[in-house]
């Protein structure tokens, strides 16, 4: 950082770390231990859409390298746009392979940036359900790309765009020691009808 930018107030922005990643399974014993959510096997990556030969061709390695999965018990990957324009992408794996499930996002993830579309990646997530109250509550953790943070979306089932805060802020009090949690809540962006949810 330059002497303009401390005068301007500009700040650097993080670099993201694909390895916190790796800090999913860890923290998927703690959700489970502390609040009786388990794994749905589900996980995706959101990036902003981008056309062209050469993102078409990174996108069929990206299937390539998920599909290959399939024999060993993997589920072949899907694409989807949302109403955004965002396009995510949905590994599957079983609910007790959290360590494989995080093998595949971060292999999209470093696909995406060695491909030189790291700009348009956006988000990761791991889905987790069922809490041992039986009310069958939803979580995401969120992976905020540009951040290098996490956070936790617990969207409401049934209701329209409303979210579990009670929910959201156990787990991060839960994960505090596991992962690099978003301090400033008001990046904590809803995911709503996210694949992997």
């Amino acid at each position: 950082m330059g002497f303009l930018d401390v005068i301007l107030g500009r700040t650097k922005p993080v670099r993201p770390d694909l390895d916190r990643l790796f800090a999913l399974p860890s923290a998927a014993l703690t959700l489970r231990a502390g609040a009786g959510l388990e794994p749905t096997g589900r996980g995706s990556v959101c990036f902003a859409s981008v056309e062209g030969g050469a993102f078409d061709a990174l996108r069929e390695d990206v299937r390539r390298l998920l599909d290959a999965d399939t024999a060993r018990g993997g589920t072949p990957v899907a694409f989807r746009r949302d109403p955004y324009g965002y396009t995510w992408l949905l590994a599957q794996r079983p609910p007790d392979d959290v360590p494989a499930l995080v093998n595949d996002l971060h292999a999209v993830n470093t696909l995406l940036q060695e491909g030189g579309f790291g700009p348009q990646l956006l988000c990761s997530l791991l889905g987790f359900q069922n809490g041992r109250d039986g009310r069958g509550r939803a979580l995401a953790l969120v992976y905020l790309y540009k951040r290098g943070t996490f956070y936790p979306f617990a969207p409401v089932e049934g209701a329209r765009e409303r979210r579990d805060s009670e929910l959201e802020l156990q787990a991060r009090a839960l994960l505090a020691d596991d992962l690099r949690i978003e301090d400033d809540l008001s990046r904590w962006f809803p995911v709503w009808g996210a694949p992997g949810l």
